[in-house]
């Protein structure tokens, strides 16, 4: 079921490729899925699957300028000419208003890895009635002054080339730093996982590894410093779920997520749960602690986004949410 492309024609003109998984019975909710920075949402069927094994219909989607997702103003590497931050949030309202009309009365659980999480919670902000529990994976939030001057250095290339080319310094700045971080690497890409079949399947698909444009650069830091001002919007009993991996270059060895569970519960968030994989990379679903991660995702989420409360049909059950306090841990 998963592996069938289907279509979506969103309100942003955008013609989004999305993959759908459904649930087993008895169904608790709907998984929004967002997929990170030159990778696409065919990467994500097996957490999908996982996933409708424990009642949730998954639905992930290629984002504009990525995968099989067409638009006019968004080749691959580009979200949109202009305005691609904001068009980009549409579309996973877009996906989101889909599968609940699909499955009404079923709560919302939306989940970004990477670039997918910084377009997540941006979502959630602008969106805060549409979404009952929001999880952020392997996304960096914080990434200080070194984020400030990537700014200067992509308005700097904007000035000088344009923003619709990609992006000469950034790639090096980031993918090329954080590919040589990794002790005795074996391609560019060991950043991404310990497992040498998941980094070769990534260098060998077509629609992995692309440059980015500056354009899409640009909008990737504004939403990186846009959300964390803005979760004040957000009720502040919502479910939310951190994960990062203590080997992850990109978010300074999973610092930055902790620094992100600290910026909610300073900010008087009750239901924050955040863990950092010990042994773990960039893409913590594609790792070692695949199995043991999905799992324990998968309890939390039922905990989150309560099950349903009679054995009515799919279609006409409501939910209740409910949610469960959880402490940081680190293993």
């Amino acid at each position: 079921m998963f592996d069938e492309t289907k279509r979506l024609e969103s309100p942003t003109g955008a013609n989004l490729a999305y993959h759908y998984q459904p649930a087993q019975e008895p169904a608790r909710g709907i998984l929004v899925i967002s997929h990170g920075l030159a990778e696409h949402s065919g990467r994500y069927a097996a957490f999908a699957e996982k996933m409708a094994e424990h009642g949730f219909h998954a639905y992930a989607f290629d984002h504009r300028g990525h995968g099989r997702t067409t638009a006019p103003d968004a080749p691959i590497g580009r979200f949109a000419r202009r305005g691609g931050v904001r068009l980009v949030i549409e579309d996973v309202k877009a996906i989101r208003d889909m599968a609940v009309e699909a499955h009404p009365g079923l709560p919302v659980l939306l989940f970004g890895h990477s670039m997918g999480g910084l377009i997540a919670l941006n979502a959630a902000v602008d969106f805060p009635d549409s979404f009952d529990a929001v999880a952020v994976w392997n996304s960096n939030f914080h990434p200080g002054p070194a984020g400030r001057a990537a700014q200067a250095i992509l308005l700097a290339e904007k000035a000088l080339k344009g923003s619709d080319v990609p992006s000469g310094l950034l790639p090096k700045l980031t993918f090329g730093a954080w590919g040589r971080s990794i002790p005795g690497h074996r391609t560019d890409f060991d950043w991404l996982s310990h497992d040498r079949d998941i980094v070769d399947a990534y260098i060998a698909d077509p629609l992995c590894g692309f440059g980015a444009s500056v354009s899409l650069w640009l909008d990737l830091f504004e939403l990186t410093f846009r959300a964390p001002s803005l979760i004040d919007r957000l009720r502040k009993d919502l479910p939310i779920h951190l994960i990062g991996g203590a080997e992850d270059p990109a978010t300074n060895g999973g610092r930055e997520i902790l620094w992100l569970a600290e910026h909610f519960r300073r900010n008087g968030f009750s239901d924050v749960t955040a863990k950092v994989w010990p042994a773990t990379r960039h893409e913590t679903l594609n790792d070692t602690v695949r199995a043991r991660a999905t799992a324990e995702f998968a309890a939390w989420a039922k905990t989150a986004l309560s099950p349903p409360l009679t054995a009515v049909p799919e279609t006409a059950r409501p939910e209740a949410a409910q949610s469960e306090n959880a402490q940081s841990e680190r293993e």
